[in-house]
């Protein structure tokens, strides 16, 4: 990879892979801290990364130190972190993005990362396991049972309404 084609790889990739770090993290600031430690890692490693491979290996950077905050943010939580009201749903929203938003954010993680690989950002099966570390029937599994999830979530009439 050369520099230019790591200067195309921030202009073409950075917005997709902020995107994806968002919706993680739901914290603008650490998804730019996970992008920007992305694409320096890709720096490092600008002679043995192939430029056609440069977008998968970002995201496979990103996702794994999403992993690992995540990780590390189980060991720090609070007992009181629970309320009730997370477990129903009572507000009434028109708006279908933040509906989908709510439905996406009880979906699993796993389950989350591989449905917006997949529907956000167009990556095939095979993809998703590299980023993820599956193989493509555990990464089909995975996003049909998000989808059948969020089919489940979205059809209740008492949620859209």
């Amino acid at each position: 990879m050369t520099v230019s084609d790591y200067n195309n790889c921030v202009d073409s990739h950075s917005d997709g892979l902020y995107r994806f770090m968002l919706k993680n993290t739901r914290d603008k600031d650490l998804a730019k801290d996970m992008v920007q430690d992305a694409f320096e890692k890709l720096w490092r490693k600008l002679n043995d990364v192939d430029a056609t491979k440069a977008k998968t290996y970002l995201f496979t950077i990103a996702y794994n130190a999403f992993i690992d905050y995540t990780r590390k943010q189980k060991f720090k939580g609070e007992y009181n972190e629970v309320v009730e009201a997370n477990f129903g749903y009572e507000n009434n929203y028109n708006n279908i993005k933040e509906i989908i938003n709510n439905a996406l954010e009880k979906l699993p993680e796993i389950q989350r990362n591989v449905i917006m690989l997949r529907d956000y950002e167009g990556y095939d099966y095979a993809e998703i396991g590299e980023i993820t570390g599956l193989n493509e029937s555990q990464v089909k599994v995975y996003i049909f049972r998000a989808r059948q999830t969020l089919k489940n979530y979205l059809v209740k009439l008492d949620i859209v309404l």
